[in-house]
């Protein structure tokens, strides 16, 4: 196909997104489109569009954005719609985006995945930890771990370490159930269930009654006796834990107990007219899960993956909750969703980069170095190698220096890489607890945020990283990008949560300030955030790229 059928049929492919619809707003009584609803934009930017297939990054290296075998070429989703300015509205836009993404990435291997196609979409090359980065040139880039943690960056061609980072991590963990090692329980009365463990806080009262799928990482044996990964998601609920009636005269809260009456059921063996579950075959015994995890659920997930019993190896899978997310309220205000903390802050930050780099036309600006990061494990302490205490920024950022610094000015790179600490700034995004109407009691004095108002400044001497300086100086990023700032600090008779900053503020000596998007119901099934939020997020972030180095030039004491 030439150049100019290409761009005709991108003109054609266009009119099927609904972009314009879902992004014009009235802003001061005026109509704003976002800029990327424009054809000379995007018959530029090709990649955005659905293609065959994902070819390897220039480095030759196969990265995380490419289909697994068994995706159906012809079924392939666009990898993103045209990113555009959030600048002042398409707050529909954002909002329907994260419903979306949330939706359709469910775990944490497909969060990393999306945002692997994502960024490859839009030019960046997959740099794969265990390989040499080579002499790196400024660029865009990303790499992964674990398949759940990813890093994604750009770097000026002037960049030193006296420039420092601008850098925002977030965790894409969140609260779930988890396939035992050993899931095999007997039934009980022709029902059988399915042995799960907590995940963090999961598996709550909240947790009962709800359409709960699976889905995650599984290892599969090919024909040629190498093992490789699929992900796998149910598009029907699977499982449900049922609660007992009132009637019972039982006070439910008592009945809580996550290891004997909160066990997922999976299917009823009896009934009228019901089939009796086929008798293993040769073949399925020949698999080496088959005497830890029933023949049920194994003959569901090899379905799921396109695969035969006896080719699966192991499995990582969660059960989770599967209802969409939804606008809501009677002026559509708020936005209903499972899995917000902290997916959300990850996913704004993400395309906050993107957003940055929309404002400079895709031309990184020569002295920056910009940096987003995904951890995982972060609802469990975040002890782990994809975790904040694995150190895969620092990793990023160090062999960054390694390899682009060509003139070292005689300093070790030691001296190096603390030089690029010392004048780094981090954001760390975590979600923060809203002002919840019915609960005024349990807020300090102008320490609730609200929804649909702006970010929030997180503030504990017992749990957080934000210091005085910080502050101020996200405040000067705010007034900047024109957005208003909310403060959050629990009572003294409380306790907060944990997060990520302390973490990377004390493995790099960097400043860190704790922010992010303020929700009601942290750590239940499902939360709330108001409609403006995401795209508020959005907004925020890429300000942050573009303003934070200007404004910590303003203190003698960054």
């Amino acid at each position: 196909m030439s150049s100019q059928e290409t761009v005709e049929l991108l003109r054609k492919l266009i009119d099927t997104f609904e972009v314009t619809q879902t992004c014009e707003q009235m802003v001061n009584g005026k109509k704003v489109v976002p800029l990327y609803n424009n054809r000379h934009h995007l018959s530029q930017r090709s990649k955005v569009f659905k293609r065959k297939t994902l070819p390897t990054t220039s480095n030759g290296y196969e990265s995380p954005a490419t289909p697994s075998s068994d995706e159906d070429e012809d079924d392939f989703e666009p990898l993103t719609k045209p990113v555009f300015h959030a600048g002042e509205s398409c707050y529909t836009y954002y909002s329907q985006e994260y419903i979306d993404f949330t939706f359709e990435n469910p775990t944490i291997y497909h969060v990393v995945k999306h945002f692997s196609q994502l960024l490859e979409s839009h030019g960046f090359k997959y740099l794969p930890e265990g390989k040499s980065w080579g002499q790196m040139t400024p660029g865009f880039y990303y790499t992964t771990r674990n398949q759940t943690s990813l890093s994604c960056f750009v770097i000026g061609k002037h960049w030193t370490p006296e420039d420092g980072v601008g850098l925002i991590g977030a965790h894409i963990d969140v609260l779930t159930a988890k396939l035992k090692p050993s899931s095999k329980k007997k039934e009980v009365e022709g029902y059988e269930l399915l042995g799960v463990a907590p995940y963090a806080g999961a598996i709550s009262e909240v947790w009962w009654d709800r359409d709960l799928h699976i889905g995650g990482y599984v290892l599969v044996r090919d024909a040629d006796g190498k093992i490789v990964s699929k992900l796998v998601k149910s598009d029907f609920p699977v499982a449900r834990i049922p609660s007992l009636a009132p009637h019972f005269g039982k006070d439910f809260s008592s009945l809580l107990n996550k290891e004997t009456r909160a066990v997922p059921v999976i299917a009823y063996h009896g009934g009228v007219d019901s089939e009796p579950e086929p008798e293993l075959s040769d073949d399925e015994k020949k698999c080496p899960l088959i005497s830890v995890h029933s023949i049920t659920l194994l003959r569901f997930i090899a379905e799921l993956a396109g695969v035969k019993v006896s080719e699966l190896v192991q499995l990582d899978l969660d059960i989770y909750e599967g209802q969409k997310g939804a606008i809501g309220g009677m002026k559509k205000d708020f936005l209903f969703a499972p899995r917000v903390d902290d997916r959300i802050c990850g996913f704004a930050a993400v395309y906050g980069l993107l957003e940055f780099l929309q404002t400079q036309d895709f031309q990184i600006p020569d002295h920056s170095f910009s940096l987003v990061t995904l951890y995982d494990n972060e609802e469990i302490g975040s002890l782990s190698k994809q975790g904040a205490q694995g150190g895969l920024s620092e990793s990023v950022i160090e062999r960054t220096i390694d390899s682009f610094i060509a003139d070292k000015q005689g300093l070790s790179l030691e001296s190096l890489y603390k030089v690029a600490y010392a004048n780094t700034l981090i954001l760390s995004a975590d979600v923060n607890h809203a002002f919840n109407p019915n609960f005024p009691d349990v807020y300090l004095e102008n320490h609730g945020p609200k929804l649909n108002t702006g970010m929030t400044i997180a503030f504990d001497e017992r749990a957080m990283a934000t210091d005085v300086t910080g502050r101020a100086i996200i405040e000067e990023v705010a007034r900047s990008n024109g957005d208003k700032l909310q403060m959050f600090h629990i009572r003294n008779d409380s306790r907060s949560g944990g997060t990520i900053g302390p973490y990377i503020s004390s493995k790099t000596g960097a400043r860190t300030i704790d922010c992010g998007i303020a929700q009601w119901s942290m750590h239940s099934s499902r939360a709330t955030v108001g409609s403006k939020d995401v795209a508020i997020g959005v907004k925020f972030f890429s300000g942050f790229f573009k303003y934070w180095r200007a404004a910590a030039s303003k203190f003698e004491d960054f």
